[in-house]
């Protein structure tokens, strides 16, 4: 699998290291269920078929970290962008 860095190129995935979704927001820690929440956000994950968004870490580059697009049944990806890319168009941090 080939992984294409916004700032070395495209890499090989043995390059990165993976944290997994990039779709899941972090609950608020002061909601009144926070303890529910939690549980919920670091134990029940879904298992998607197709098209998703996960995090990348460039361990042996460039040191950055990569919002990248892959479909899980054919490991094909479809892009890469920066994570500080993605927090200057939420306005959240990545």
């Amino acid at each position: 699998m080939r992984i294409p860095c916004p700032y070395c190129g495209e890499r090989d995935a043995h390059e990165f290291a993976t944290l997994g979704d990039a779709t899941l927001t972090r609950p608020d820690p002061a909601a009144a269920d926070a303890d529910a929440q939690f549980h919920d956000y670091v134990y029940l994950r879904d298992n998607p078929a197709g098209a998703h968004e996960e995090w990348w870490y460039h361990a042996n580059g460039c040191r950055q970290w990569l919002r990248v697009a892959r479909d899980t049944r054919t490991h094909a990806i479809s892009g890469a962008v920066a994570a500080r890319a993605t927090e200057q168009a939420s306005g959240e941090p990545a």
